[in-house]
């Protein structure tokens, strides 16, 4: 006589806590992330304050943000030279992280970045071209006119990629970014080869820096920041709905087009306004949203909070260590981009990246 089969109840996996299994991190891990980037970012901001060619000690840092004494030369290095670069450091690294986190998840391509896709190009190609034609030396017109470059690239990377059967795959949206992003660099050298000295002071933007900022600068671009800063985080949950496929979205109330626009429209904000602010740097939006979802899996609730802490705190770190590289000053872009470039080549050659 057969015995009846025993029916055992059934029981969902658990997540494991770290990278060993493959499912995301789990809930656990996930809260620790929180505070140790919050704790990061502190440090970092200290550090980006006290560090450089003079040493500031930490107990002069504090009186020399809020209210610094004439007669301490420390105190006003920290609130003339380095409040500036920091706050600057803290606005364009949120910024480039936002943008490169949104991006990778409307493409759903782990290797789409604006400083790849031609997106931080078009900025700065833009902001040249103001530059030569008008002699213009005003901030906010170096913001419209790179929300124009980085809207106009955007636009020619997807109509190039598009183009053929197909349509805009990942592979053919890095491929047409890196072609965009190549002639882009080529006219905005070309530009500035035709008058060096209307382009004398704007070398060490070209390449990506904080430095030589005044505090005008952030307060003109703040409320672009925190209007791109916000709208992205508003789309968290449709980004999730869009990673699903376009059919499922629709079927849990996600409108795709209109994702997709406001997407766009927050990548342009942000990308833009860090442009203008301290160059095209490159690198910050791919490695960002790269490593955040290694630490807390693909939802973009946490993908997108976690990389607004993640992104200042290696925009900061990478400045400081350009401070102190070398006996003169090394710029940031060039610092992000030999620790980015490295991390770039990892994920081509291993394959090993989460899916969007």
């Amino acid at each position: 006589m057969l015995s009846p089969v025993r029916k055992l109840p059934l029981k969902a996996p658990e997540q494991t806590d770290g990278p060993r299994g493959s499912g995301p991190p789990g809930r656990r891990s996930r809260r620790w992330w929180l505070p140790l980037l919050a704790a990061a970012l502190l440090l970092t901001v200290l550090a980006s304050l006290a560090i450089g060619a003079g040493d500031v000690p930490l107990g002069r840092v504090l009186p020399g943000v809020l209210s610094p004494d004439d007669d301490s030369r420390a105190e006003l290095i920290v609130h003339e030279l380095r409040l500036p670069r920091t706050l600057l450091g803290l606005a364009v690294g949120t910024a480039l992280g936002l943008a490169g986190a949104v991006m990778q998840a409307l493409t759903r391509n782990p290797l789409a970045e604006p400083g790849l896709l031609g997106v931080n190009g078009g900025a700065a190609l833009a902001v040249v071209v103001v530059i030569g034609a008008f002699r213009v030396d005003d901030a906010l017109v170096y913001v419209w006119a790179a929300f124009i470059g980085a809207a106009g690239a955007a636009a020619l990377v997807y109509m190039i990629g598009a183009r053929g059967r197909g349509g805009a795959s990942p592979a053919r949206l890095v491929l047409a970014g890196a072609a965009v992003n190549a002639v882009f660099a080529a006219l905005t050298a070309g530009l500035m080869l035709l008058s060096p000295q209307s382009f004398n002071s704007f070398r060490f933007w070209q390449v990506g820096s904080l430095g030589g900022r005044e505090i005008s600068v952030f307060v003109r671009l703040l409320p672009f920041v925190v209007a791109g800063i916000a709208l992205a985080l508003l789309l968290a949950r449709p980004l999730n709905a869009l990673a699903m496929g376009d059919d499922a979205g629709r079927a849990l109330g996600s409108r795709p087009g209109r994702t997709r626009a406001l997407g766009a429209l927050a990548i342009v904000i942000l990308c833009g306004s860090a442009t203008a602010a301290a160059g095209p740097i490159v690198f910050l939006g791919l490695a960002v949203p790269f490593i955040v979802r290694t630490m807390v899996g693909p939802d973009q609730r946490l993908v997108l909070p976690y990389s607004l802490l993640l992104a200042p705190v290696l925009l900061l770190g990478a400045d400081v260590i350009g401070r102190v590289i070398t006996p003169g000053e090394l710029e940031t872009g060039i610092v992000t981009a030999f620790l980015g470039a490295p991390l770039f080549a990892l994920m081509v050659r291993r394959g090993r990246m989460r899916d969007l």
